[in-house]
């Protein structure tokens, strides 16, 4: 089976967590708040359950349609969960390092879901194993779970304090015991957590459009740095941690979060328009139709029209009934991957100038079949326009990214960027437009843009971002 490679940043992953005072239908809840987050991570999915007592877990690989039958959901009872869809951003892609991960400790069996990335994790890990400690997995995640099984004898909530300490990088965990739920967000924020409530229940998710798929009430955020504490007295808030800054991923809004989430207090949606008008303000161009690329470059097309006066227009029919996976004979057909998802629109497309928008490019493998389906398509010319930054720069905050000798707008210009595109013109939002258009300062993570990270990079530690 040859995997269906977008030339975008791979997702991260997804957390959700419940805590019912009264035995409720968690796991149903759980499953579908993860459906509403696979398009975080696509490679595995797992749900661990409490009931005041007992702690059961069961994962699986692939989709949360593919980890999970009625069988399995039936025999996760209880009054509070915890769920995880992964992509593997640090560990290979099996289901020993699938989540939640589940440990024994001094205060009981804990449970935990991990979005993000410790950049610190080898240097611990090593730490641990000096000290007789050994590992079942080859991720991150089970760094931070260890960290806080140590010190669990102390209490769980001063165990995740402390680990919270010692840990650097980006994370929003969930963490479940037999009584309770804690979620954690990083001292930066640059990876989300919601707050929801449903009838007496509270919820935890990666993003407010789980809420709105199984009718929660959004809350709040959690703040960088916080911890939040669930059971059966309630939410109370352990934030001990004075000096923190709200600096969310970027990407988050450009690509990784679905449209109709709130992060932070910015819709995802209104952002992405808003930067539509802000490319057409820095790059316009003269063209009888502006497209966007499914799904992600839609809204900045929208964006785009809206501003220049020129019509929005369908260019593309997405097939969505393409799977994680498919079977490719032959290099050829492999490099023909784009057509299987995306097909233009020759009516809309013939004859005509288009502004065709996508929120990134990557590598450009991507973007080069596009213009490329556009000008069979009959298409005059194709202006291409990028709702971001030129992406300069890996991320080591839990996103899988290319080295950066394989990033395309780390090596080339603009224009070499255009004529490998074959593309008419080509324009970038610059990071100060896009900055505006978000209309909320400057606190957002903007590495892979400009090099610079909230947190400094583990080149003393991690041989492999020595290369990138």
């Amino acid at each position: 089976m040859i995997e269906l490679v977008k030339d975008k940043f791979k997702e991260e992953c997804g957390v959700f967590g419940i805590f019912s005072p009264d035995v409720e239908e968690v796991t149903s809840i759980t499953y579908y708040g993860l459906y509403a987050l696979q398009h975080r991570g696509q490679e595995s999915a797992g749900i661990a359950v409490a009931d005041g007592s007992n702690l059961r877990c069961e994962k699986g690989m692939g989709l949360v349609s593919e980890a999970f039958d009625k069988e399995k959901l039936g025999e996760l009872r209880g009054n509070a969960a915890i769920g995880h869809v992964r992509y593997s951003t640090a560990g290979s892609s099996n289901l020993i390092n699938a989540q939640p991960l589940v440990t024994e400790s001094k205060y009981g069996t804990v449970a935990m879901a991990h979005n993000g990335n410790c950049t610190n994790a080898e240097v611990i890990r090593d730490l641990l194993e000096d000290g007789g400690h050994l590992f079942n997995t080859t991720n991150d995640s089970e760094v931070i779970l260890s960290l806080i099984a140590r010190g669990a004898r102390r209490g769980i909530e001063q165990a995740v304090f402390e680990a919270l300490q010692a840990i650097k990088g980006s994370f929003a965990l969930v963490i479940l015991t037999k009584d309770k739920l804690i979620g954690v967000r990083d001292t930066y924020g640059i990876r989300p957590l919601a707050i929801g409530k449903y009838k007496d229940s509270y919820i935890l998710t990666s993003e407010s459009c789980a809420l709105d798929t199984i009718g929660a009430e959004f809350v709040r955020d959690v703040k960088p740095g916080e911890i939040v504490v669930i059971d059966k007295e309630g939410l109370r808030s352990v934030n001990k941690i004075e000096r923190t800054t709200c600096n969310t991923c970027s990407f988050e809004y450009i690509y990784f979060a679905r449209p109709d989430s709130t992060i932070d207090g910015m819709n995802v949606y209104e952002s992405r328009v808003r930067v539509g008008e802000g490319l057409y303000k820095e790059c316009p161009a003269e063209a009888d139709v502006v497209i966007g690329v499914p799904d992600s470059g839609l809204a900045a097309a929208v964006g785009y029209a809206k501003a220049s006066g020129i019509p929005y227009a369908d260019g593309f029919i997405k097939n969505r009934y393409i799977g994680r996976t498919f079977i490719a004979p032959s290099q050829e057909l492999r490099e023909k991957a784009v057509a299987l998802k995306l097909n233009p629109l020759k009516n809309i497309v013939n004859g005509k100038r288009i502004v065709l928008i996508d929120d990134s490019i990557v590598r450009g493998t991507t973007s080069v079949r596009l213009v490329e389906l556009m000008k069979k398509a009959g298409a005059k010319e194709v202006h291409f326009r990028v709702a971001s930054p030129i992406v300069k720069f890996p991320c080591y905050f839990g996103i899988d990214t290319p080295y950066r000798r394989e990033l395309i707008g780390a090596n080339k210009t603009v224009e070499e960027i255009k004529d490998m595109l074959g593309a008419d013109s080509l324009g970038y939002i610059s990071i100060e437009g896009m900055i505006e258009a978000f209309g909320r300062g400057d606190n957002f993570c903007l590495g892979c843009f400009s090099g610079v990270y909230p947190v400094a990079p583990p080149m003393e530690t991690n041989k492999d971002y020595l290369e990138r």
